[in-house]
C-alpha cells in the first residue's frame, strides 16, 4: 500500500513512521511512505501557501492552488473543474486530516487497508480553503474532538493504524481481531451506541507484585473460564471507560 502526505513540514515524518510496525512494514515493501512538501507548489518567491480568510476573521487559511497541484501531480491527472470533475481511482482516497471532519475509527482503518492507496492533506494554521474539502479531497477526517496544531500528527496516526492491518505487516495477525474496538458487544444501533468492546485486562509475572496478584482464573488452565472472565472484564471495562460505545451515557 501507498501512502502521500502532503505538508509544509515535512521533515516532521522523520520520526514518528522511523519505528516498529511502521518500519518493518516499509522495509519489508507492505507499505510505502512517500512526503510531499506542499511548498514545492507554490508560484512566488516567499514560497507562500496561506492566505487571509474571505469576510474577515482569525488566523490563515492554507490557499487551494497548491494544494490541488500537489494532489494532481501525485495522481497523475488533474480533478478537473466546476464544469467536469475527475474522480481519484476507485481504489485510491485523498483525505483532508481536519477537526471538522468525520471521526477516524477503526472501521475506517480497516476499510482504509483495503485500497491500495492513501493520500493524506496535512491541513495547518485557521484551517483549508473549503474547496479542497469539497472538491478535491474523498473525505475529510477527525481524529478527536479537540483541536491540534496541524494534521500532522492525525496523518501519522492513520498510517499507524491502517499499517498494522495491512497482512504481513504483524507478526501474529490475530492480534488486530483481538484487541479494542473488534470484539462486538452487541447489535450497533442509536439507542445502544456502536457495541464495540474494548480490550480485556492483560497480566504478565510476577504473580504477585506489590501485594497486587493475578486472577486465579488466568493461573488455573481453565480456558473456558479464562475466555469467559476475559469478555465480562472487557464488558465492564467498556461500560467505565467508553459508555458512549454501549450507550450507557449516564
Amino acid at each position: 500500500m501507498r501512502f502521500d502526505l502532503i505538508t509544509i513540514f515535512p521533515e516532521f515524518f522523520a520520526g514518528p513512521l522511523d519505528h516498529g510496525i511502521v518500519r518493518r512494514a516499509q522495509e519489508s515493501g507492505i507499505a510505502q511512505i512517500h512526503v510531499q512538501d506542499l511548498r514545492e507548489f507554490t508560484k512566488d518567491r516567499h514560497r507562500t501557501v496561506d492566505d487571509r480568510p474571505f469576510g474577515g476573521g482569525e488566523g490563515m487559511v492554507l490557499k487551494p492552488e497548491p494544494l490541488f497541484e500537489a494532489v494532481e501531480k501525485l495522481l497523475g491527472h488533474g480533478v478537473g473543474d466546476a464544469e467536469t470533475k475527475v474522480a481519484p481511482e476507485p481504489d485510491t482516497a485523498v483525505l483532508l486530516m481536519s477537526a471538522a471532519g468525520r471521526l477516524f475509527t477503526q472501521e475506517t482503518a480497516r476499510r482504509y487497508a483495503k485500497l491500495d492507496r492513501l493520500i493524506l492533506i496535512c491541513g495547518r494554521y485557521e484551517g483549508v480553503d473549503e474547496r479542497v474539502a469539497d472538491h478535491l479531497a474523498t473525505e475529510e477526517i477527525c481524529v478527536g474532538d479537540y483541536v491540534l496544531s496541524g494534521g500532522e500528527l492525525p496523518a501519522a496516526i492513520v498510517v499507524d493504524a491502517v499499517t498494522r492491518l495491512l497482512p504481513g505487516a504483524v507478526g501474529n495477525e490475530a492480534s488486530t481481531q483481538n484487541e479494542s474496538f473488534s470484539e462486538i458487544l452487541g447489535p450497533p444501533s442509536k439507542a445502544s451506541g456502536s457495541g464495540l468492546l474494548l480490550d480485556f485486562p492483560h497480566y504478565t509475572r510476577p504473580a504477585d507484585y506489590r501485594g497486587w496478584k493475578v486472577p486465579e482464573v488466568l493461573i488455573g488452565g481453565h480456558h473456558a473460564e479464562v475466555a469467559k472472565w476475559r469478555r465480562e472484564q472487557a464488558i465492564a471495562k467498556t461500560r467505565r471507560n467508553r459508555p458512549d460505545l454501549s450507550g450507557e451515557t449516564g
